[in-house]
């Protein structure tokens, strides 16, 4: 090369909007409010147990492996599960949640017939039932509907 360079010229800088201030929700769930806290209340999610559905299927820690759908109101994204053992059962993830409950899913488990994915410090976010090979359905921690499904 002869007298050039080897680096391409530098972008311009591109204008950005300042950044918002404001406060953030607490992730604690026994503050009233907070995205964790079941139906607003501070009540324990433990207290509101999803009940057996009628019909419930039998689910094996294999069943579970892999990507799914996850959908709960108006948030539709991907849940990942794997046999790596986490803290309170196995390693999960999502991606693309825009619920904070649903963006914190970062560990699932089996109790019974009952699929519970849960966050990073043990709380409950779902109780799912299987009601096919494909569709595990129940609800959230606060009450919505969720269903995960292939």
């Amino acid at each position: 090369m002869s007298g050039g360079s080897r680096y391409a010229a530098p972008l311009p800088a591109t204008p950005t909007t300042p950044v918002g201030q404001g406060d953030l929700q607490p992730l604690d769930g026994s503050v009233p409010g907070s995205p964790y806290d079941n139906a607003g209340n501070g009540t324990d999610v433990a207290a509101n147990t999803l009940a057996e559905p009628t019909g419930a299927l039998e689910v094996s820690r294999s069943d579970m492996l892999g990507g799914w759908k996850l959908s709960s109101g108006t948030d539709n994204c991907m849940a990942f599960m794997t046999l790596t053992t986490w803290s309170g059962g196995y390693r999960a993830n999502t991606r693309g949640c825009t619920s904070p409950l649903l963006s914190g899913i970062s560990a699932w488990d089996l109790s019974g017939k009952q699929v519970v994915l849960k966050d990073a410090s043990g709380q409950t976010v779902a109780q799912l039932y299987a009601t096919s090979a494909q569709q595990f359905n129940g609800q959230t921690a606060n009450g919505a509907p969720a269903s995960l499904y292939r």
